[in-house]
């Protein structure tokens, strides 16, 4: 073989790999996106394990208060009872050690216990009380009120006697409402006393022994016995946020005693999303916005406020969503939301994953995977076209050229 022969061999090649290598630029590709911490860089709250409650005479409160680190860093957060009302020694308190200030791991929480012992002058009422915290640097603050009342003095002529040292609680609707109460015969001889409630209608409302299963509708006291119940309270799961009274009556032919309890319900927050057709999946070209619109609906019993929309992306996307957040959405209620999805101007082919959240109150969230289909536009349809005619000249030139010689 002449040298001749064999330099056009190589240009033969060279041409052969380039067009090989055009061709593998256009071949598809898979992209996996990132798992992303959503928490704020910075975040601290504190709250109590009750916001209002009722003790007798001469008992001393003592609540747990936690501290609570939502952010990606450590806090050392600072505390201090703020408001006391006078003739009331207040501690904050971590076992035997008063404490103004406490470390908090980033996603962790910390309890200490709040203690407010009442002068034996304090008369029947309400009193409140405020817990401020701050972050060292003085930029997070969050506080804590706290309503305790102090009952009357029941009359030395009852007959019963009901107490409970927490007559209202507050949670979700989904939740069971357990209340201990103090039952107390006053009277000089062994009573059977019927258990009865008024509460809303349709809400479950059972008497249980303390510390035992199962359901009762009448007590037997002995005289000058004190026995402690349970009065399970369940709501309806979608009942409405607000404040529930339940009135709990006991008696004994003319014999009656009656205490109010509350539940307070902050309502359930659940969202759900998706698109009308039920399809998540999109096709885009890379560099080119593509649109799509998907829904927002409030499943809960309450009013979630202050709805975000993030993504989650390929590296160089972009996605855009109209409006970028809601203000807030009603029970029941829906709202449509438009979402411009971006590929990276150098992204293959190939389908891609992109996530779109909803994140609401109260850790309310959903999100929706999407599959973005990246296809080619028709023009390299026509490259393509081309270096095949281009290859396919080249090698008839060739073989011409090979055989003439």
């Amino acid at each position: 073989m002449s040298r001749r022969q064999g330099s056009v061999k190589a240009k033969f090649l060279s041409f052969l790999i380039l067009a090989l290598v055009v061709s593998l630029a256009a071949a598809p590709a898979w992209s996996e996106e990132k798992a992303k911490d959503n928490r704020p860089e910075r975040g601290m709250s504190i709250y109590s394990e009750y916001s209002a409650i009722s003790v007798p005479p001469g008992e001393t409160v003592r609540l747990d208060l936690t501290i609570d680190n939502k952010g990606k860093r450590e806090e050392d957060v600072l505390l201090k009872i703020a408001k006391s009302p006078r003739g009331w020694k207040t501690s904050l308190k971590s076992g035997i050690f008063g404490v103004t200030g406490v470390p908090v791991a980033s996603g962790k929480t910390r309890i200490l216990t709040f203690t407010a012992e009442a002068e034996k002058s304090i008369k029947p009422g309400t009193y409140e009380f405020r817990i401020d915290a701050q972050s060292a640097d003085g930029i997070l603050k969050s506080s804590q009120n706290i309503s305790v009342t102090v009952q009357k003095k029941a009359p030395v002529s009852a007959k019963i006697q009901l107490n409970t040292a927490y007559p209202i609680m507050r949670g979700p609707s989904d939740t069971k409402f357990e209340f201990s109460l103090d039952v107390n015969n006053k009277s000089d001889s062994e009573k059977t006393f019927n258990l009865s409630a008024h509460g809303p209608e349709r809400w479950e409302i059972n008497f249980k022994p303390s510390y035992e299963q199962k359901l009762i509708s009448s007590l037997r006291m002995k005289a000058d016995e004190s026995k402690t119940i349970a009065v399970d309270i369940t709501p309806l799961k979608d009942a409405q946020a607000g404040t529930y009274p339940v009135i709990v009556q006991v008696s004994a032919g003319e014999m009656k005693a009656e205490t109010k309890l509350t539940v307070v319900l902050t309502g359930t927050y659940k969202l759900d999303a998706g698109t009308p057709s039920g399809v998540l999946s999109l096709d885009a070209l890379a560099g080119k916005p593509a649109n799509m619109s998907f829904y927002v609906k409030n499943t809960g019993s309450a009013t979630n406020r202050n709805i975000s929309f993030t993504s989650f992306k390929p590296e160089n996307w972009k996605v855009e969503f109209k409006p970028d957040k809601l203000e807030a959405l009603d029970p029941g209620q829906l709202k449509q939301i438009e979402v411009t999805i971006t590929p990276a101007a150098q992204a293959l082919v190939g389908d891609y994953s992109v996530g779109l959240s909803v994140d609401g109150e109260k850790g309310s969230s959903k999100t929706l995977e999407m599959r973005v289909s990246v296809k080619t536009s028709a023009a390299w349809g026509w490259i393509g076209i081309v270096i095949i005619v281009v290859v396919i000249g080249g090698l008839s030139v060739l073989f011409i050229v090979l055989g003439r010689r």
